[in-house]
């Protein structure tokens, strides 16, 4: 069974501080650590109970990723998962670097988007439109937050992302950039757009004064009610849907 140190520490990693001094973080749930051990993240270890391991064992082996028994009790302790009768993978955290970008890839960039929730949905949504790079403001959430993690549903070992200085990076990339505004272009009615960045600002304030000049075309989804503005996850969500639909002809 686990020690209390390796519980304690398990606890550490809720906190943003502890994740980046140890550079790990974890993941908790069947479904998020079998897709881990398909990913290019390397896993110290995960800490399983009996069924699991019995269910799944061989594939860790093959994973060669070490693992050791835990309870239910210990997992639910160790996560933020009220009910864990499964598993907690132990992961490293990648290096923080741009990703090979194609003119060809549409690209997710995210201006302050604070919320981790918001942040794991688009993820997910992201995931869903085969979009794999994805460009984080300094200020935008953290990948490694647990919140973040459990709301991607495994979508996180599916894509790559940067921390940077949006407007830097925007700026060398020489991509369209097609940002969402309440006063934009109605994204309905928009017949060709080019492959390039789509940019999401935060969730109270919008796309930043900063980066507005960069903005190629502005696209604003057109409301039929009286909802004052959309979740950004949700407006992601439909942005990214009539883009790919455009470019991809269906």
């Amino acid at each position: 069974m686990l020690s209390k140190n390796t519980i304690k520490f398990f606890k550490s990693l809720h906190q943003k501080k502890y994740r980046i001094a140890h550079q790990q973080f974890f993941v908790e749930g069947r479904k998020s650590v079998l897709e881990l051990l398909e990913s290019s993240f390397v896993t110290d270890c995960v800490y399983a109970t009996q069924e699991f391991l019995d269910t799944y064992g061989d594939r860790l082996r093959q994973a060669k990723v070490s693992f050791e028994l835990a309870s239910p009790a210990q997992l639910e302790s160790m996560g933020q998962y009220q009910s864990n009768d499964s598993a907690i993978a132990l992961v490293r955290m990648k290096e923080n670097q741009l990703p090979e970008i194609q003119s060809s890839d549409w690209v997710l960039a995210l201006d302050d988007v604070r919320d981790p929730g918001n942040l794991g949905t688009i993820i997910r949504i992201a995931d869903w439109y085969g979009i794999k790079n994805l460009l984080f403001s300094k200020q935008t959430a953290d990948f490694y937050n647990p919140k973040v993690i459990q709301s991607t549903m495994g979508s996180f070992t599916r894509v790559n992302f940067y921390y940077c200085d949006l407007a830097e990076v925007l700026t060398a990339l020489n991509l369209p950039v097609y940002g969402a505004f309440m006063d934009g272009e109605n994204v309905h009615s928009i017949q060709s757009v080019e492959q390039g960045v789509l940019l999401m600002g935060n969730e109270s304030n919008g796309v930043s004064q900063e980066l507005e000049p960069l903005i190629s075309k502005k696209l604003a989804i057109p409301a039929f009610g009286q909802a004052e503005s959309l979740n950004v996850a949700v407006a992601t969500a439909i942005l990214c849907d009539n883009l790919k639909r455009i470019t991809s002809g269906k």
